[in-house]
């Protein structure tokens, strides 16, 4: 479970330019970006990058989780990995509202899950709003998919190759398209 302070505080209120929350989480990215740039800049074991990746987070990562390189987070602080997670090469999270993920999941490669949009309102443009992301045991991502905030994907399911995925997956179904919608259950 994600227990970060700033998330807390962030949930549910648009986060405008200028204003004291903004500017911290600005500088809490700033420190990230440079310890995704270290981690990325050259090859490290799964061993090298579970210790990258405890530190970006500012938690323990089970010895099980695999994360190929390389792997970009913006913020990073508000990632939470389970136990036997394989995430493959050329993944993004926009994690600043959100990102857990559960034991036995597949993340293929080129996937973005973003917890982060900017306000709908053009004189609010540049704010930001969040909602948490969750891939529940056992799901797959395939390959170059994307996952929006505020989606959930429920146990066992798979979010086939080239998917958008813009509202909750049930457990259990195949998902494929953009939007994905249920194309098969399993």
């Amino acid at each position: 479970m994600i227990k970060h302070e700033l998330l807390k505080k962030i949930q549910g209120i648009e986060i405008l330019p200028n204003s004291y929350i903004y500017d911290e989480i600005h500088e809490l990215k700033a420190n990230n970006e440079q310890l995704t740039m270290e981690m990325n800049a050259s090859y490290h074991t799964a061993e090298e990058m579970r210790t990258y990746l405890e530190k970006i987070t500012g938690r323990s990562i089970d010895p099980s989780v695999t994360v190929s390189q390389p792997f970009y987070t913006d913020f990073g602080k508000h990632i939470s990995f389970g136990k036997d997670i394989f995430i493959n090469q050329n993944v993004t999270f926009v994690d600043l509202g959100g990102i857990m993920i559960e034991d036995h999941v597949l993340i293929g490669p080129m996937c973005r899950i973003i917890s982060v949009n900017h306000l709908v309102n053009p004189e609010k443009r540049r704010g930001l709003s969040v909602a948490s992301v969750k891939i529940e045991e056992n799901s797959w991502l395939g390959a170059n998919v994307t996952i929006l905030p505020g989606v959930t994907v429920g146990k066992n399911s798979i979010v086939a190759a080239d998917s958008t995925v813009t509202k909750d997956v049930p457990q259990n179904v195949i998902v494929a398209g953009s939007p994905a919608r249920i194309i098969k259950e399993i």
